[in-house]
């Protein structure tokens, strides 16, 4: 388990490597006036964290189901009351 935690941090920290270097190239090209170019490097500078913190959070999944189980209410049975019925409202026509 712990192999697994420190392969996804160091991925993490990749990716945020790159999103750094990502982020200064868009500041560089921004500064010289590359045009269209510095939307390349700042869209990954915006993207890659949402795919860093995906692959960071998604890792092995439990081998069993214990304590991962759905919460179900223990309700009493319903009753029908005495004078819940519809034959006492009071809406009967009368001709």
């Amino acid at each position: 388990m712990s192999e697994d935690i420190t392969y996804r941090q160091h991925r993490y920290l990749l990716m945020m490597a790159i999103r750094t270097i990502c982020f200064a190239l868009a500041i560089i090209l921004f500064v010289n006036h590359a045009g269209w170019f510095t939307a390349i490097p700042a869209v990954g500078a915006i993207v890659i964290p949402y795919f860093a913190v995906i692959f960071a959070n998604g890792g092995r999944e439990p081998d069993n189901v214990r304590g991962f189980m759905e919460y179900r209410m223990n309700l009493p049975a319903h009753r029908e009351t005495p004078g819940s019925s519809d034959s006492g409202n009071g809406s009967s026509q009368q001709d």
